[in-house]
C-alpha cells in the first residue's frame, strides 16, 4: 500500500493548491489517517473535516486528552497571518501558524489530503507551506432578484467557502432586508434582522466576515415601488433613490445601522451605488445641473460614509461611477474600498484596476460566475474573466478578491455556480496562475469527494452545449433563459439554433444526463444533480428547436399532399399534434425536477411563479397541438389548411 499511496500522493487534488508540497515517503503502516484531537481543536474545523470525512466513509474525529492527539496545532508567530505550515507523518499531523484563522485553513487542507488505495484510506506524509496571496477573498451573493437561501443553506454556502479558503461572504440586498422600522419593501420571508446576527455569528464560527452589501442609490425599485417611498423616487416608482431628497436619507438612516447592528462590527460595508445613469433625468434634474453630477454623486458616498463609519466598517462602492469620471477618487473618503467589476472574457483589466490605483485607494477584483440568465453558468466566459482579472489584482497587490454570483432573472440556481466560484476561491489564495487544465483534474476530488473525470467532463460537455446553443455572433445570442421559454416556431429559436447545433447539443447534454443519471457523488450531491438537470434543460432545448423545424416541414408536407394524398396528409397532421404533446410532457416533467432543486436551497418566494412558466410553456403545447386537431378537421371538411403557424 505504501507505494500506491506514494503515487497517489503525487497526484494529490487539492483546492487551493498549497504554495509548496515536499511529499515524503511513509514509513511502514505509517500511513493511518489522523482522528485524534484535543478538546481545544477549532469547532469549525472539526465540524469541516467531520463532514467531510464522515460522508466518506473515513469516520469522525474523536476526543482525546492533550497528550494524546494525533492533529496538535502550535502557534509560530514568525508566520504571516493566515499562513500555515502543515506536517503529516506516521499518523499524526502537526499544524503551525501565527493565528486561527492560519490554524482553520491548514485543517482544511488536511481535509482533503486523505488518498483511497486498495478498498481503505490513507494519509500521505507531506510537509506543506501555506499562505494567501490576497488578504480578503470575498464571495458576493445576490440574494435579491429571486432565489432567497435558506437559513441551512446560507450556512452550507458559507460552510463550503470556508473549506476552500475564501474569508468573506457578502449577501447583495436590496429590499430583502425585514427593517424594524421599513418592512414593506421586504418579502414576507425576508432576511430578519435575528437572521443576520445568526448567520454573522455563523460565519465568524468559520473564520468568515460576513460583509452587508446594500443597495442606497440604484437597484431600488422594490422599495420605490411601495407609495410612502415614492416620493424619494428620481424618476416615478422607477430604480433610483434621489440623493438629495429628505426621505432618501431618512429611510437610510434607519436601515444601514439596524443592518450595521445585526452583523456586529463587520470590517466591510458594501454601499452599491452602481449603474446610476438616471441620475439628474427627473427628481435631480435642477440639483444636477446646479452642482455636476460627480458632485452629486460623491455627496451622497460621503453621506453613506457619516453613517458607516462608526462603526468601524470601512465603505465599500462598485466602481463603474469612478471608471467614467475618475476626478470622484478626489472627492470621495480615501478610507473607501473600490469594488472593481468586470464580467467580460477581456485580453486584460489594467487598465481598470489602475485607475483606482492611481486615486490611491484600495480595492478589490469583482469577476462574475456568468450565471446570469443561463440554464448553467457560462464557464468558459467565467473562468476566462476570473483567471486573468484575479491574476491582474494579484500582480497590483490589491486587498482582495470579490468574486460575484447574479441571478438577474430570478429563476437561476445557486447549486450550478460552484465551479466558477472555486476557480475564483483558488486563484485568489494561489500565488501563480491557476490553469484550467489543473483546476479540472483537482475539481471532482476536491469537491465532490471522488476522484472522477466524468465530473469535469460534465462541466466540459456542458460548456460545450452552451456554445453550441449561443453561439458568438454579432448582434449577441439570445442567453440559454429566454431561448428555452421561447415558442417551437419563435423565428429567433431558428436563427440562432441550426439544426447541426441543435443536434451536438443534445448529444453533448445526453453524454452529461447519462453520467449521472445513476450516480450521486458522496460529497455536494445537490450540485451534481443541478448538472444533471443543466444537461436535461439543454437536452429539451435542442429538441425544441427541432420540433420547430420538423413540424414546419411536416406541416409544408401536409399542404403539398392535401389535394392529391389524403391519408399523408392526414399523418402529418397527426405528428404535428403528437410533436407538441412531446414538448408538452418534457416542460411537465422538468417542473418538479427544477422544483426540488429549488427546494434544496431557496425559500419558497419566487418558486411558485418559475414553476408557472413550465405550466404556462405546456399549456402553450397544449394549445398547439388543439390547433393542429383543429387544422385536421377542418382538412377532413373542406379539403383545406390554415396557414401556418396555426393559431392556438
Amino acid at each position: 500500500m505504501a507505494v500506491e499511496l506514494a503515487v497517489a500522493a503525487a497526484l494529490l487534488h487539492l483546492l487551493p493548491r498549497p504554495a509548496h508540497i515536499e511529499i515524503r515517503s511513509c514509513p511502514p503502516n505509517g500511513s493511518a489517517v489522523p482522528l485524534a484531537v484535543s478538546s481545544s481543536f477549532d469547532d469549525a474545523a472539526r465540524s469541516e473535516i467531520d463532514e467531510r470525512w464522515g460522508a466518506l466513509g473515513i469516520g469522525r474525529l474523536r476526543t482525546v486528552g492533550a497528550h494524546g492527539a494525533a492533529i496538535s496545532v502550535l502557534r509560530d508567530a514568525t508566520l504571516a497571518p493566515q499562513a500555515y505550515r502543515l506536517t503529516v507523518q506516521s499518523g499524526r499531523a502537526t499544524i503551525q501558524s501565527a493565528d486561527a484563522a492560519g490554524a482553520f485553513y491548514a485543517a482544511m487542507t488536511l481535509a482533503q489530503l486523505p488518498v483511497r488505495t486498495q478498498n481503505a484510506w490513507g494519509m500521505p506524509c507531506v510537509r506543506i507551506e501555506d499562505r494567501p496571496a490576497l488578504q480578503w477573498r470575498v464571495l458576493s451573493d445576490d440574494v435579491s432578484r429571486g432565489p432567497l437561501p435558506t437559513m441551512r443553506y446560507f450556512k452550507e454556502r458559507i460552510r463550503t467557502i470556508a473549506a476552500f479558503k475564501m474569508n468573506g461572504y457578502s449577501p447583495y440586498m436590496e429590499h430583502v432586508f425585514v427593517s424594524p422600522t421599513d418592512p414593506l419593501p421586504a418579502p414576507l420571508d425576508g432576511i430578519s434582522p435575528a437572521q443576520l446576527r445568526t448567520l454573522a455569528g455563523y460565519a465568524r464560527h468559520f473564520h468568515v466576515a460576513l460583509i452587508p452589501e446594500q443597495q442606497t442609490f440604484a437597484h431600488m425599485h422594490n422599495t420605490l415601488r411601495v407609495e410612502q417611498y415614492a416620493e424619494a423616487a428620481e424618476l416615478p416608482h422607477a430604480f433610483l433613490l434621489s440623493p438629495n431628497a429628505a426621505l432618501s436619507i431618512q429611510y437610510l438612516t434607519r436601515i444601514v445601522p439596524q443592518e450595521l447592528a445585526a452583523v456586529g462590527r463587520p470590517p466591510f460595508f458594501h454601499i452599491g451605488s452602481d449603474e446610476t445613469a438616471t441620475l439628474g433625468l427627473g427628481r435631480t434634474q435642477a440639483y444636477v445641473a446646479a452642482r455636476g453630477r460627480s458632485q452629486v454623486y460623491a455627496e451622497h458616498i460621503v453621506a453613506m460614509n457619516r453613517l458607516i463609519a462608526p462603526s468601524g466598517a470601512r465603505l465599500m462602492l462598485w466602481d463603474d461611477g469612478i471608471e467614467s469620471d475618475p476626478g470622484i477618487l478626489k472627492l470621495i473618503p480615501s478610507t473607501a474600498v473600490v469594488v472593481n467589476w468586470h464580467y467580460g472574457a477581456e485580453a486584460s483589466f489594467a487598465r481598470y484596476i489602475q485607475t483606482i490605483a492611481a486615486g490611491g485607494f484600495e480595492q478589490m477584483v469583482a469577476p462574475g460566475t456568468s450565471n446570469w440568465n443561463e440554464l448553467f453558468p457560462n464557464v468558459d466566459r467565467a473562468i476566462a474573466n476570473e483567471r486573468i482579472f484575479i491574476e491582474e489584482g494579484k500582480a497590483a497587490r490589491v486587498l482582495g478578491l470579490f468574486q460575484t454570483v447574479w441571478h438577474d432573472d430570478g429563476e437561476t440556481l445557486y447549486e450550478a455556480t460552484w465551479y466558477p466560484v472555486l476557480y475564483a476561491a483558488a486563484a485568489g489564495w494561489q500565488a501563480g496562475d491557476v490553469t484550467p487544465e489543473r483546476f479540472a483534474a483537482d475539481f471532482p476530488g476536491a469537491f465532490f469527494g471522488v476522484d472522477d473525470s466524468r465530473y469535469s467532463r460534465g462541466i466540459a460537455e456542458l460548456a460545450g452545449a452552451l456554445a453550441l446553443l449561443e453561439p458568438a455572433a454579432t448582434p449577441p445570442s439570445a442567453q440559454t433563459d429566454a431561448l428555452f421559454w421561447s415558442g417551437p416556431f419563435d423565428p429567433g429559436l431558428a436563427a440562432q439554433v441550426s439544426p447541426a447545433n441543435a443536434r451536438a447539443a443534445r448529444l453533448s447534454a445526453e453524454t452529461v444526463e447519462q453520467s449521472l443519471y445513476f450516480t450521486a457523488p458522496p460529497l455536494h450531491a445537490d450540485a451534481a444533480f443541478v448538472m444533471f438537470l443543466a444537461a436535461r434543460r439543454y437536452d429539451a432545448l435542442g429538441r425544441k428547436a427541432q420540433i420547430g423545424r420538423e413540424v414546419r416541414a411536416m406541416y409544408a408536407d401536409a399542404v403539398a399532399r392535401a389535394a392529391t394524398d389524403p391519408d399523408a396528409t392526414e399523418r402529418d397532421l397527426l405528428w404535428c399534434k403528437y410533436w407538441m404533446w412531446e414538448l408538452r410532457d418534457a416542460y411537465e416533467g422538468l417542473a418538479p425536477l427544477y422544483a426540488r432543486a429549488w427546494q434544496y436551497e431557496s425559500r419558497d418566494g419566487h418558486l411558485p411563479s418559475n414553476l408557472e412558466r413550465y405550466h404556462l410553456a405546456a399549456q402553450k403545447a397544449i394549445d398547439l397541438a388543439d390547433a393542429f386537431y383543429r387544422a385536421s378537421l377542418q382538412y377532413q371538411r373542406t379539403k383545406t389548411l390554415p396557414p401556418f403557424p396555426v393559431s392556438p
